[in-house]
């Protein structure tokens, strides 16, 4: 069983520049500034059609939104839009589409169930020596398949009402806790002063070991990722970033550079991509992407089964296609660029593995396992006395 070999990429210039694009009249020092890509995010039809090309369902679907989950694209996005096509894999991924309004069976609000598991307003508690604590409910800009469409935005089925104060108290109590991951929302669109505080308030619970923040701002806004917000995230350690890329385009020059300044200040970096529907089920693509991630440091970490969220089947590929892409990458590239394929288990049951049939077969003597190339070979289990 062979994998493609990977075709050499014909783009020598790997990683362009989102500036200037349609806004060649701001200047570099505007472009620059994360508070100015916040104040002129595109955020209604008529923006929309001065750049793009849309189609009717296109159309109604941005009409139709602030009823599940509110539009809202940053200039630095906006711009690896194509304006022609359709079927692009950014525009995909942030343009509503009228198929959001239609549910399918086995669709839910909360596909995580999160919800079940709150000790404290905004803590979920799933796992036994991990939370997720939501600290707000917005986000630079909208995935349309977003797992907490439910909350983020505030113009979904629910409204974020985190107790932060309630939810340390919790971490406090219950020293079995080590590890907490600051999502929302996301965490890296509060103050600088609201961040530095609470990841100090966390870093003096002693039976804390790490911090985890899970974040698409150096994606959608890498302009945020500044000096002065390394200088507070590198205070904290050890202290991880997961970052969300789908698709090797949304890799910019400047979200490879905010990328490296936060290498630079010592956070480890994951990369944690959704299998979408014509955006990155395909063995090449994934391929390309999991390179340039690591061309960025960044290392390959998930690559999920689109969580179950309302209205999301015309974005969701295929648990078959995610297989293949991981018989595809493992072996023929190195160990660092191969995510695990996950679901989440549909209503709390947590992450599941899955992986290509490597093990053949298995009895008391040993395992009979087979290669990335298919060759089987067979490895004995140790004697449990020694002769």
């Amino acid at each position: 069983m062979h994998a493609p070999v990977s075709k050499p990429l014909a783009d020598k210039r790997l990683f362009h520049p989102a500036y200037p694009g349609h806004w060649s009249g701001v200047s570099e020092t505007d472009w620059q500034d994360w508070r100015w890509q916040m104040r002129n995010r595109v955020t209604k039809l008529d923006q929309v059609e001065a750049y793009l090309e849309l189609t009717e369902d296109e159309r109604a679907g941005i009409r139709l939104t602030g009823n599940k989950l509110a539009f809202a694209i940053t200039p630095q996005y906006f711009n690896l839009i194509e304006p022609d096509n359709p079927e692009c894999p950014i525009r995909r991924q942030v343009i509503p589409n009228v198929r959001e309004s239609q549910f399918t069976p086995g669709e839910m609000a909360d596909p995580c169930g999160e919800d079940d598991h709150m000790p404290a307003p905004g803590l979920v508690h799933r796992y036994p020596d991990r939370v997720l604590l939501l600290v707000t409910d917005r986000c630079a800009a909208y995935c349309r398949y977003c797992t907490r469409s439910r909350i983020v935005s505030g113009a979904g089925e629910q409204e974020l009402r985190t107790d932060i104060e309630q939810a340390l108290d919790y971490l406090r109590e219950h020293d079995e806790i080590r590890d907490v991951l600051l999502s929302g929302g996301d965490a890296l669109l509060l103050s600088d002063n609201k961040l530095d505080w609470l990841l100090g308030e966390l870093r003096a619970i002693p039976h804390l070991e790490f911090l985890r923040i899970g974040s698409r701002i150096p994606i959608f806004l890498p302009q945020r990722i500044t000096p002065k917000l390394c200088d507070i995230l590198k205070k904290y350690h050890p202290l991880f970033i997961s970052v969300h890329v789908n698709h090797p385009r949304e890799l910019s020059a400047e979200v490879k550079a905010g990328l490296e300044r936060l290498a630079d200040a010592g956070v480890p970096l994951g990369n944690q991509s959704v299998l979408l529907r014509g955006i990155n089920d395909d063995v090449e693509v994934m391929k390309t992407l999991v390179h340039r991630l690591l061309m960025c440091r960044v290392r390959p970490y998930y690559l999920y089964a689109c969580d179950l969220i309302k209205g999301s089947t015309h974005l969701r590929g295929s648990i078959a296609k995610g297989l293949e892409i991981i018989e595809a990458l493992r072996g023929y590239t190195t160990g660092y660029a191969v995510p695990q394929l996950v679901i989440d288990a549909p209503g709390g049951g947590g992450k599941v593995p899955l992986n290509p049939e490597y093990l053949l077969k298995q009895d008391e003597s040993g395992v009979t396992i087979r290669n990335y190339e298919g060759r089987e070979f067979f490895y004995p289990e140790a004697a449990t006395e020694l002769p």
